[in-house]
């Protein structure tokens, strides 16, 4: 009752996507079960400290990683807010519990050359399934969305007077994002072609059953154009979408217009794509250090 409560208010009340309400409810059923397992108790209300500790030990030795844990135990105590918030709790356990370190992941971006490559080697076709990837690569670079925003843009969010796209973001927030001429020319050439294959379906993109993309669909078609030109570990949407903001912010963009593209609540979050590439660093190093431009015949 008490779970089922939580998941109302993180739907109802946060806004919360459903696939983030079924994440909260699995870490909260995992740690149900191990209470009644190791304490024969499913009561979440009477949890201690100490319980929630031998919780977290047991999910260590399992060989979970530490940032799957500190998910999981945030789970439990945004759980545990919710009932002190609705005045059916007095104290979090979790008040005083410090995160377990994780090493921090290092997202490489593609380079231009390597998404420039991609692009040209495919708008060599004009097939509906070539032009429909052209375009995906396309918007996720040059405007930083999300997969499950590229999958829900519906053909009435376009303008083609203002050259936008209205984006549905997390916790249903809605943004407008400018579109390059060059990709609106692909759009256009996309639409035409989409007619021949769309039945009345109100999403961009489809398939070319006529159904509307899915998940898996947009990141094979990310990784298997990407595995052509580029050998880094990691070929996905997210990295398209981390090399639209790398790349702007080593173009001298401002943090806040990149926040804004981004559909970020905070600076925070953007923050983390500020690490410029080492020849940048090394670029503005030397063109700002006062000995950086001397020449040798000055020496």
């Amino acid at each position: 009752m008490l779970i089922a409560s939580f998941l109302d208010y993180l739907s109802l009340e946060k806004k919360y996507s459903i696939h983030t309400a079924i994440a909260y409810k699995n870490d909260l059923t995992s740690f149900r079960d191990f209470l009644i397992i190791e304490y024969n108790q499913d009561e979440l209300k009477e949890v201690n400290y100490a319980q929630i500790r031998n919780w977290i030990v047991s999910l260590v030795d399992s060989d979970i990683s530490n940032r799957t844990i500190n998910r999981k135990v945030s789970s439990l105590k945004s759980f545990y807010k919710f009932l002190q918030k609705s005045e059916q709790l007095k104290i979090n356990p979790l008040s005083k519990h410090k995160a377990l370190k994780v090493a921090k992941k290092v997202q490489v971006p593609f380079t231009s050359r390597e998404i420039n490559s991609v692009i040209e080697t495919i708008s060599e076709e004009n097939d509906f399934i070539s032009v429909r990837n052209k375009l995906i690569i396309e918007l996720f670079y040059s405007t930083g969305i999300r997969r499950i925003e590229l999958i829900n843009i519906k053909e009435r969010n376009i303008s083609f007077s203002e050259n936008t796209i209205k984006v549905l973001g997390k916790r249903n927030k809605e943004r407008f994002v400018p579109l390059l001429q060059s990709v609106v020319s692909t759009l256009k050439n996309y639409l035409e072609l989409k007619s021949e294959f769309s039945l009345g379906i109100e999403e961009l993109f489809i398939t070319e059953k006529g159904n509307k993309i899915y998940e898996t669909l947009v990141y094979r078609i990310i990784n298997s154009y990407f595995s052509r030109v580029s050998t880094k570990v990691k070929k996905s949407p997210h990295i398209l979408r981390h090399s639209f903001a790398t790349h702007l912010l080593n173009e001298g963009a401002d943090l806040n217009s990149v926040k804004e593209l981004l559909g970020h609540s905070s600076l925070a979050s953007t923050q983390v794509y500020t690490h410029n590439s080492l020849e940048v660093i090394k670029k503005v190093y030397n063109q700002a250090h006062p000995r950086g431009n001397i020449k040798k015949n000055d020496l």
